[in-house]
């Protein structure tokens, strides 16, 4: 009997193990499969849009832009007539027409305020629909890049030659000069600058430079010398008037004279009559864009 159990066993082990050799193991690695994640914002994210004094013209009616256009750029027409020799009054009507006053197309997208054509340019450019479709004009990156090249525009071609034997206070004949060399088609061209000009009464910057006295117009169609007036649907801007100081417009507005000079990259506490002021950052990303 033991012999039969002893047998019994023998046999069990024997085929438990012939079993387990054979079978072979096969082992699988398994790669992790990734998860897909997802992930909610709720408010969406837009990137910063910086804002200018371009969008502050392009705001206005043409009435009110002039005066502000004015204002903005004065300094600079007569800057460019003291090196050029230019009549800082054509010199403006041009931008204030060519431009629609800072509000026009190329202005806006290309800080073009003369509508000046590629030609020999190798800088950046914008296209635009003018005698033709889709033409190529310059792009700067400030206007008052665009109120040099308009300078060296004028000074460095012969065709123009003529306009600089003209009296600088005598911008009619500069207005009559530009078309027939060659500057505009529109036969009306010389009309509408001398039509801006003395509505504006822009001639007295010619005679600031030459240092002569502005004797005033009796013309009922000529604007008072004056600030322009508040606008209220431009939020977050004041326009320097007089007895203004950084200090009191900053107490206006409960701001930090701090803040004023950063909103307008002010390096110290002068300003001007007339001048534009940010009263407001006008992104939280760039709260320092030149106005």
């Amino acid at each position: 009997m033991r012999l039969h159990k002893v047998l019994f066993i023998v046999g069990v082990s024997a085929l438990l193990f012939s079993c387990g050799g054979s079978k072979k193991v096969v082992s699988r690695s398994k790669k992790p499969i990734p998860k897909r994640v997802i992930t909610r914002t709720t408010e969406e994210v837009k990137p910063a849009v910086k804002e200018d004094k371009r969008s502050v013209f392009a705001n206005l009616s043409y009435k009110e832009r002039v005066p502000y256009y004015v204002y903005e750029y004065a300094g600079i027409a007569k800057a460019e007539m003291k090196e050029f020799g230019i009549p800082a009054s054509i010199t403006l009507a041009q931008g204030i027409l060519e431009s629609g006053a800072g509000a026009g197309d190329l202005s806006q997208r290309a800080n073009n305020h003369f509508g000046i054509k590629c030609h020999d340019w190798t800088g950046e450019r914008v296209f635009h629909d003018d005698d033709r479709r889709q033409e190529c004009f310059r792009k700067y990156d400030h206007a008052e890049t665009s109120f040099r090249d308009h300078s060296l525009f004028l000074s460095g071609r012969k065709r123009y030659a003529s306009l600089f034997k003209l009296r600088k206070d005598d911008y009619k004949s500069w207005a009559k000069g530009l078309r027939k060399a060659g500057y505009a088609t529109d036969v009306k061209y010389p009309a509408k600058l001398i039509s801006i000009i003395e509505r504006y009464q822009l001639y007295k910057y010619d005679n600031e430079v030459l240092g002569k006295t502005t004797k005033p117009r009796k013309d009922k169609e000529v604007i008072k010398e004056t600030n322009p007036t508040p606008i209220k649907q431009v939020e977050g801007v004041h326009v320097v008037e007089k007895g203004d100081t950084l200090y009191s417009i900053s107490r206006k507005y409960k701001i930090k004279v701090a803040d004023l000079k950063a909103y307008n990259g002010l390096k110290d506490n002068g300003i001007q009559l007339g001048q534009v002021l940010k009263t407001k950052p006008t992104s939280k990303d760039d709260s320092t864009n030149e106005f």
